[in-house]
């Protein structure tokens, strides 16, 4: 690890850490942490794990009873053929996994309450979420380098990502939300793929179907980021090499296809579980509308549009020439996957998705917006380079004044418009 980028991911931690005690960890401000689908994710564990229940009979005891708040009540069942079931898919909560054992065993230990929803479980959710976002940072950090990019560069666009966007809401604010997890789970395929187009070696496409497995199984649509792979070739011969091992090793691809299948057949598993069935839809009426997609919403809109809440993707675009200039290839991949991408989220009925601050599912595929920041970083010419970190600067800055001002609803949830986001625009003298 080059030595800027180390003590970058160290101060982050640091960072993340300090931000989740002081916002979510004191007095009863943990009570807040699970919200909407953030429920959802969770309750698989108190259930399986705890009470052996795959249809949630304790719901009404939770949460309208121990854990009641009128303003947060939230029912995330769906209920097919009479039989309650989540209505989310079960990932999320298999990578909380690991530290809601840990908080078990403390509340075990402390005397706390150990349902699976009092303040040890809640404070593992948001340890988890940091957990996946350093993961994602760590892999962005070695996926850069082997593109060249130096170390500050690479220190910088970790830092920009981490402060400039809304990766640090998903991490601090709403820990509970899947993102943190698809944007670790992401950022960890992209760069074993890269490592596959530079060195390929059979282990590595086992570990592509692990991951690919582990990021539909957390959210499914997600799974397009297989798609984002020709974007990590820089030649044609490494396609060929790729397609040569392929060929000669079934064995691996074989395993790899298994892997991920067994991966995501939990999901299956919880379905047969709950219902005795393996398939189901939980979403009900919830669906894609193919012919009727909101791509400039998605990214203009001021309702939720991806450049306007988190502008440095944006700037990162600059990176494209960059990007051409080392593969044209590469450069075309990533237009038409950012094209396909855009056109797919936008396609889901509720385009917006809900309560959120910014476009959050495009979180997940933040490293690719960073690889087009990096090469930029690095390429530009020396007084474009100091303008292009000055505008970093000052978009970081204006980020983070709007996700101050989304925790206390001055950018809302759901509802804002053109006349409601100037009206509330750098006003940092109406913050509490």
């Amino acid at each position: 690890m080059m030595r800027y980028t180390r003590w970058v991911l160290i101060i982050v931690a640091g960072i993340l850490l300090a931000c989740s005690s002081n916002i979510n960890w004191g007095a009863e401000h943990w009570r807040t942490v699970l919200q909407a689908d953030a429920k959802g994710y969770h309750a698989y564990l108190p259930a399986l794990v705890l009470e052996r229940d795959p249809n949630f009979g304790s719901f009404e005891r939770i949460e309208r009873g121990s854990y009641y708040n009128p303003d947060l009540f939230y029912d995330y069942r769906s209920q097919v053929d009479g039989v309650f079931i989540n209505k989310y898919f079960i990932g999320t909560a298999v990578m909380q996994l690991p530290m809601f054992l840990i908080a078990h065993g403390y509340a075990l230990i402390t005397g706390a309450e150990p349902d699976g929803w009092s303040k040890p479980y809640v404070v593992a959710v948001n340890l988890s979420a940091i957990v996946f976002v350093l993961l994602g940072l760590w892999c962005l950090s070695k996926l850069l380098a082997s593109y060249a990019i130096n170390d500050g560069a690479i220190a910088f666009t970790v830092v920009a990502f981490t402060f400039g966007t809304n990766l640090f809401y998903y991490a601090v604010v709403a820990p509970g939300m899947s993102h943190a997890y698809s944007f670790g789970l992401c950022c960890a395929f992209i760069l074993v793929g890269r490592r596959l187009a530079i060195s390929p070696t059979p282990e590595r496409l086992v570990w592509l179907g692990i991951l690919m497995g582990a990021i539909v199984l957390v959210r499914p649509v997600n799974g397009i980021i297989l798609l984002a792979l020709p974007i990590l070739f820089d030649r044609r011969q490494q396609f060929q090499a790729v397609w040569q091992l392929v060929r000669s090793n079934s064995r691996f691809v074989g395993a790899s296809v298994l892997v991920c299948i067994a991966i995501i057949g939990l999901q299956s598993s919880y379905y047969y579980a709950a219902m005795g069935t393996g398939m189901v839809y939980s979403y009900g009426e919830e669906g894609f509308n193919w012919n009727d997609p909101h791509m400039m919403d998605m990214l203009w809109s001021y309702r939720k549009g991806l450049f306007i809440y988190t502008p440095v993707t944006l700037l990162a675009l600059v990176g494209v020439r960059h990007l051409w200039q080392r593969s044209r290839s590469a450069t075309l991949a990533w237009a038409s996957f950012f094209v396909l991408l855009t056109y797919v989220l936008s396609s889901w009925w509720n385009w917006w998705y809900g309560g959120s601050f910014g476009s959050r599912v495009y979180v997940e595929f933040l490293g690719l917006f960073a690889l087009l920041f990096a090469l930029a970083v690095q390429g530009l010419r020396q007084v474009w380079r100091k303008t292009f970190i000055a505008a970093t600067v000052l978009l970081t800055v204006l980020c983070q004044i709007q996700t101050y001002q989304a925790r206390y609803y001055q950018i809302h949830w759901s509802d804002m418009d053109s006349e409601r986001y100037w009206d509330v625009f750098l006003r940092v003298d109406q913050l509490p």
